[in-house]
């Protein structure tokens, strides 16, 4: 990260990092829901990319040109970042929000930590602590609670369509990058970064034109699509994904995951900021619920 003495303090703050980037991408489900029929999935993906990679390549370039030999050497790695972290689970994240509301993606996402754990135990043999299993079913526990706004039995009138199988497959394909980030090559952050968002672009752009060609979705540019464009590329992707990275590179991937339940508490919070919602008994048992789950998963 760029050598100043904020920017060094944050780079070590792992519990902030990850907690950030699950605001930001609270945030990014929200508004991928919101700007359902204005961008089509594939091409939002596309531009996501395409201005993330712009954006960073002046930081990113220098440690590009250093790490290159490095980078190339692991193409394949890289590759598997890029597809899995990149175009694939923000693919399929869009076109999810295509068929369910938010809460359901928000509620998918809080899967992440199975996967994670999944993938972790079948590639590596890590197994969870019972401090982590712990932390992770109080903090769903706490996930469900808010989303069933406290009414268990409204658990059972919940119905999946298509878009929530596809988050599901969203969360599968970010478990695997997930879990092998501790395994990325050992180059700077920003040249990991760069290069991934560079490949996730390139994967993507044959599939963008293919769908803007073929009437697979239409195209509105007004205010509302600029707004999405300028939120997805600084948030939820050069900085959620910096964050993200850095966290899971202190911490370990295990440690991280449980901090995507704090995905649904920072989309409550946002309805009852913006949306005119009221702060419910229900609210602060949940808030409580996934924040003790966080700090338990999330120790040593």
């Amino acid at each position: 990260m760029l050598q100043f003495p904020a920017v060094t303090w944050l780079g070590n703050q792992p519990y902030l990092l990850l907690s950030l980037t699950s605001l930001f991408w609270a945030g990014n489900v929200v508004l991928a829901r919101y700007v359902a029929g204005h961008v089509p999935p594939i091409t939002l993906s596309c531009i996501r990319w395409c201005g993330t990679f712009v954006l960073l390549l002046p930081f990113a370039w220098p440690h590009i040109k250093r790490d290159w030999p490095i980078l190339r050497a692991h193409w394949p790695m890289i590759l598997i970042f890029s597809a899995t972290g990149f175009a694939l689970n923000n693919v399929l994240s869009y076109s999810a929000m295509q068929y369910t509301e938010a809460l359901n993606g928000l509620l998918m996402q809080s899967s992440g930590p199975l996967f994670v754990a999944l993938w972790s135990l079948a590639l590596f043999g890590v197994r969870l602590t019972r401090g982590q299993f712990l932390g992770i079913a109080a903090s769903f526990a706490g996930v469900l609670i808010i989303i069933l706004h406290g009414d268990v039995t409204a658990l059972t009138s919940i119905r999946l369509n298509k878009g929530d199988l596809m988050y599901a497959a969203c969360m599968f394909a970010f478990g695997l990058y997930s879990a092998l980030m501790p395994r990325r090559p050992k180059v700077h952050q920003l040249s990991l970064i760069g290069a991934t968002t560079a490949c996730g672009a390139l994967m993507l752009l044959p599939a963008s034109g293919w769908e803007l060609t073929s009437g697979g979705g239409v195209f509105i540019w007004d205010r509302l699509t600029v707004a999405a464009i300028f939120y997805v590329v600084i948030f939820p992707s050069a900085l959620a994904y910096l964050f993200f990275n850095r966290g899971v590179a202190l911490i370990g991937p295990n440690r991280a995951a449980p901090f995507q339940h704090l995905m649904p508490v920072f989309g409550s919070v946002m309805a009852i900021a913006f949306l005119g919602e009221r702060l419910q008994l229900f609210h602060l048992i949940g808030y409580a619920l996934v924040l003790a789950g966080v700090v338990t998963a999330s120790r040593k």
